[in-house]
């Protein structure tokens, strides 16, 4: 690789806008996965398994947003039990609107994996203004690092 494509490459792993998206993509993947066994294999009622996968993917979430995103300053069980519990109520808000979407779209007639599928843009969106400005803001604040942050 030329050293101008490994640049390229090492700014947008920089960039913590790209890291989110790229996390948030594999957050809805264990989102996605995970309902479609529970549904398929499992045979869960539609509203069970949504909530159980939006509570996989948080926990998933909660781990990867906070070691390769926003880089968490939290130290000891205390302050990392408070922290996941500020992230895990502020995903509560949108597990709501995730599980009311789907729910509502399916009563639309629209295939319920479809409607999951949609709604997972607005709570990418919702999650990140979450994450970034609610729950991991301090650490941002404390450590100064201002920068590549949009």
């Amino acid at each position: 690789m030329s050293r101008r494509l490994i640049g390229i490459i090492t700014n947008l792993c920089g960039n913590q806008t790209i890291r989110y998206i790229f996390f948030g993509g594999c957050t809805t993947l264990v989102n996605l996965a995970s309902y479609a066994i529970l549904r398929k294999m499992v045979h869960c009622p539609i509203l069970s398994a949504n909530i159980l996968s939006i509570t996989l993917s948080i926990i998933f979430a909660y781990f990867v947003n906070a070691r390769y995103v926003f880089h968490s300053q939290a130290e000891g069980l205390k302050e990392i039990l408070k922290e996941f519990m500020s992230f895990f109520t502020a995903r509560l808000g949108t597990m709501g609107i995730e599980a009311g979407g789907v729910i509502g779209l399916a009563w639309l007639g629209m295939p319920d994996m479809l409607g999951k599928a949609v709604t997972q843009f607005l709570v990418l969106v919702l999650n990140y203004i979450f994450s970034k400005f609610l729950v991991f803001r301090k650490q941002r604040e404390h450590s100064g690092d201002m920068s590549r942050e949009i």
